[in-house]
């Protein structure tokens, strides 16, 4: 019966660690998007300080993913979507601001998410000890 316990509790650990891996990788995944949605905030950051003073110049403008049109800025005042269908006159100051703001957001959820994988490497660790000990 020793031998069976053996098996059973060693079948138990591989179970928790798959649970384990699993989550792993999805907290992997989601720091990846939170890392893509920075450096575009970012990007988008600096791109709007390019318009600073650019007003009667031309431009290119995305009207969609890789396609650009020659634009000519009428004016440094943007309209910005903050959320469910809500579009609000910002200048690029407040904008910028504005995206400050998410990314300090989006870097609070990137700490969450590592405070997570450390949460679950300590109890994968308590958990190897326990075998370790439960063995001798």
């Amino acid at each position: 019966s020793e031998n069976f316990m053996d098996k059973n509790s060693e079948n138990e650990l591989m179970v928790k660690f798959s649970v384990f891996e699993q989550q792993i990788r999805q907290i992997q995944q989601q720091l990846e998007v939170i890392e893509r949605n920075v450096m575009e905030m970012n990007s988008l950051s600096i791109g709007l300080e390019e318009l600073h003073g650019a007003e009667g110049k031309e431009i290119l403008s995305q009207v969609g993913k890789n396609i650009f049109v020659k634009t000519k800025l009428i004016s440094e005042e943007l309209i910005v979507d903050i959320g469910d269908g809500n579009f609000v006159k910002k200048n690029i100051e407040d904008t910028k601001k504005l995206i400050g703001k998410q990314i300090k957001k989006l870097e609070r959820v990137r700490d969450e998410l590592n405070s997570a994988l450390e949460d679950i490497n300590n109890e994968m660790t308590k958990i190897i000890v326990q075998a370790q000990d439960n063995q001798n």
